[in-house]
This record gives structure tokens, C-alpha cells and sequence, in this order.
């Protein structure tokens, strides 16, 4: 199939597309990748009477490193994040999630915006915002607002996004220097949705856990931050078994859907697995990152 008919923009500034949202409203789509919404409009599942090209616009395509933190433009494609040296200087973790996004090709136009915006549970980008307590800043002509990453997924496909509104950054608070760090993730083939996916942060202190932050993808309705199995870990000794103890609660907290790639079932006992390495190597890495 193919799009129904639409009318299509460039604007050149923010302040044009923010104008443009105000008078269309729901009428209208913001596309610079379009790697999950070309698709919507192919299948004819969306109709907008207009297209928003925001692809001139060169305030929306930068990383950049400020005061404690890391701005990323919402134009800025996955393989940018991907190869960025800020990135893997800071949050070798985000380099490593976003080198399992789809195939090259997809990750070359796909971006960071538009997949914040799609709000997939099983996308990566959405659960590295989940783990790295990253905040979206969104712009409309009526206020500009910046949403906690905890607050932007609200349900599958739908975001906090309001209909004349737009992601212009993410911005990524700095992790401490001894950080470990570690992510995994299981698909059926390389470049498939991940049925499930795992990633942790550990920070030690006197040979115990200061601070623990671990996060899940494709087994819930949104990515998911274990924050109750967080504050238990915090302030214990690792140990293999603890880690295991942990990955056993997380498998009681999510609520996976059975689909035609893997079972409801089949979706806790891949969390439950892949937790316990996850956490297991995350402590690894600090351990070796504060020597």
C-alpha cells in the first residue's frame, strides 16, 4: 500500500514547526527518519493531512557535552549516537544499546526523536532513557516543557507528547567516573525486535553497593526501572547469589504479553536470565573501573 495523500512541509526553524503543530494539531506528523512512521503511513494505520520535514533544521542534529550532562538534538541518527566518542567516553552503555538497534541502513536515518516519540516498549533508546534518568525537552508555541524520561512513556505507542508538541533534545545526566556498566539483549536474529532486553549501573563504595540502576525492554507495556529491587540492592555486598535473588524478583514484577515471537512465560524466564548476567557483569565492571 501507499500513504494516502498528504501535504508536506520543510521548515527551516523550530519556531516555524512549533507554529505549524499549533495550527494543525492532530492534522499533522513530524518525520526526519521516518523509519517506524513510513511504515504507519504505508499500512495506512496514520492519515495526517500534513508532514513536518524537520530535517533542515540544524539546532535539532548536535551532541553536545555541557556542565554535567549531554545534550543530544532529536535529528541526531542512531549510528551518531552510536559512534559519538562523547558518548562512549561517558555512557559507554548507550553506545553499546544503540549498536543493537535494527541493521545499519535503519540506524543510518532512524532517530533519536522519532523513536523517543514512537515510544516503543521493546526499542532500545526509550530504555537507555529509563536507565540513565535522562530528561525530554519538548517545544510547543504555547510553552516549552521538560519531561522526565519516567513520565515521557505512558503506554505502548504513546508517549506524554501532547498533539502540538515536538522532542527537540534528551539530554543524559553524567554518570560517576566508576561506573560499571553492562547490557543484553535476546532477538530471534541479529537486527530483530529484542524480545527481551537487560541493561544495569553499578557503583561500589568500601566493597558495597553504592548505587544500582537496572532497566528492562519488551517485557512490559513500557520500558521498565526496577526501582524497588534497586533499593535493596543498595548498600550490600555483590555476591552471585545476591545478584541471582535480584533477577528472581524482577521475572514477579513484569507483565510481558504472549505474542507470535515468544510467550508471556518465555519473556520472565529470559528477564530473570539475562538479569543475573547483567547484574553479575555490571558489578564485574565496577569493580575493575574503581581498582
Amino acid at each position: 500500500m501507499k500513504p494516502a495523500a498528504f501535504e508536506y512541509v520543510r521548515p527551516e526553524s523550530i519556531d516555524e514547526v512549533v507554529s505549524l503543530l499549533a495550527e494543525h494539531g492532530g492534522e499533522a506528523k513530524i518525520i526526519a527518519g521516518g523509519q517506524s512512521l513510513m511504515t504507519l503511513l504505508n499500512f495506512r494505520m496514520l492519515r495526517p493531512a500534513l508532514l513536518i520535514d524537520i530535517n533542515r533544521i540544524p539546532d535539532l542534529g548536535s551532541v553536545v557535552e555541557e556542565a554535567g550532562r549531554l545534550r543530544v538534538g532529536a535529528r541526531t541518527r542512531h549510528h551518531t549516537l552510536e559512534m559519538s566518542p562523547i558518548v562512549a567516553g561517558h555512557f559507554p552503555v548507550l553506545s553499546e544499546a544503540m549498536s543493537h538497534v535494527a541493521h545499519l541502513a535503519i540506524r543510518n536515518r532512524g532517530t533519536i526523536g522519532g523513536s523517543l516519540s514512537h515510544a516503543d516498549p521493546a526499542a532500545e533508546l526509550p530504555m537507555m532513557a529509563m536507565l540513565l534518568d535522562a530528561e525530554i525537552e519538548v517545544r510547543a508555541k504555547r510553552e516549552n516543557r521538560t519531561i522526565a524520561a519516567a513520565d515521557f512513556f505512558v503506554a505502548p505507542l504513546t508517549s506524554a507528547l501532547e498533539e502540538d508538541e515536538f522532542v527537540t533534545d534528551i539530554v543524559f545526566p553524567k554518570l560517576p567516573a566508576r561506573t560499571g556498566w553492562a547490557f543484553e539483549e535476546f532477538a530471534q536474529r541479529s537486527g530483530d525486535f529484542a524480545i527481551a532486553a537487560v541493561a544495569a549501573l553499578v557503583s561500589l563504595r568500601d566493597g558495597k553497593i553504592e548505587d544500582v540502576r537496572i532497566a528492562a525492554m519488551g517485557v512490559d507495556e513500557t520500558p521498565l526501572r526496577f526501582r524497588d529491587v534497586e533499593a535493596e540492592l543498595a548498600g550490600q555486598t555483590p555476591t552471585v547469589d545476591l545478584m541471582r535473588s535480584s533477577a528472581a524478583s524482577m521475572r514477579t514484577i513484569v507483565q510481558p504479553n504472549t505474542d507470535l515471537k515468544a510467550s508471556a512465560d518465555y519473556r520472565r524466564h529470559l528477564v530473570e536470565a539475562i538479569a543475573e548476567r547483567v547484574l553479575v557483569k555490571a558489578w564485574r565492571c565496577a569493580e575493575e573501573v574503581s581498582a
